[in-house]
């Protein structure tokens, strides 16, 4: 299946400490890659802001988005984002960040775990599965709560980690109920969830979340999709998007979602 609208809403500069290439070469890289949108969404993690210096990368991140917005008019839809990262750890400079700027989308999501590392560093072993989930879900339903977001990143953010990279094994069936007040919740707010499909480029093989979320996200009266590659590099950009368009047309939505000025901009799934 072609998509004629593929939109990418996840990606990463070297504005953030771990992308690679610039803003303009990542624009390049979309219309190679067919891409009708693309928003760039550089890491911002409040918990650390003025620590690894955020409060300076994203004002240039910013601007360099605004730069090749103006450049790509009419041949490519940039988009100024951000992925803001553990917002409810300090939810009033959290505010204060996203009113900072004129953003077309603002990502959630929760990395790590107070006063933890990332998930792609913290060790981890089977003991540890049930207690750090359940801490995890716990503080996403924080980010929901708070709620000054647009979509909700990578739901299952530490299976990459410790399915795909630590081998450990993760029934979460036993975490529904906290999924599914994460998802009412979500659905309610009329907030986005979104499928990152970097997973599909990593051991572990599959969306973030699966399917199976994401249909429970639809039974549960969610009504927005968005497809993001997380990619942090020009190659990926793009990578997976159209497998998540199939996924979410599987689990009922006819469309995916993109933002234009923290506005839902519905795009029909072809």
């Amino acid at each position: 299946m072609e998509f004629l609208r593929k939109v990418d809403m996840h990606t990463h500069t070297d504005n953030s400490p771990d992308g690679i290439h610039s803003t303009m070469y990542m624009c390049e890289q979309a219309q190679m890659h067919g891409l009708r949108a693309v928003a760039f969404t550089d890491h911002c993690e409040v918990d650390a802001y003025y620590r690894d210096n955020y409060d300076k990368s994203t004002v240039q991140a910013y601007f360099e988005v605004a730069k090749a917005r103006n450049v790509y008019s009419g041949r490519l839809l940039v988009l100024e984002g951000i992925e803001l990262g553990q917002a409810p750890y300090e939810p009033e400079l959290a505010e204060k960040i996203v009113g900072l700027y004129r953003y077309d989308i603002v990502i959630g999501s929760i990395h790590n775990l107070r006063g933890r590392e990332d998930f792609w560093t913290l060790p981890c072993t089977q003991e540890d599965v049930v207690p750090l989930l359940t801490e995890y879900f716990d503080e996403i339903e924080h980010l929901v709560d708070w709620g000054h977001f647009d979509t909700l990143a990578h739901l299952t953010y530490p299976l990459r980690y410790m399915v795909g990279e630590h081998g450990l094994k993760v029934d979460l069936a036993q975490f529904s109920k906290k999924i599914d007040a994460i998802l009412m919740k979500l659905a309610a707010s009329g907030k986005a969830l979104e499928i990152n499909t970097s997973g599909l480029r990593q051991p572990i093989g599959r969306t973030l979340p699966d399917a199976d979320i994401v249909r429970r996200f639809r039974e549960l009266g969610g009504e927005h999709i968005t497809v993001g590659s997380d990619a942090h590099r020009a190659n990926d950009i793009g990578a997976g998007i159209e497998r998540g368009m199939e996924i979410a047309k599987a689990c009922g939505f006819d469309h995916v979602t993109i933002f234009q000025d923290r506005a839902p901009v519905l795009i029909p799934i072809e």
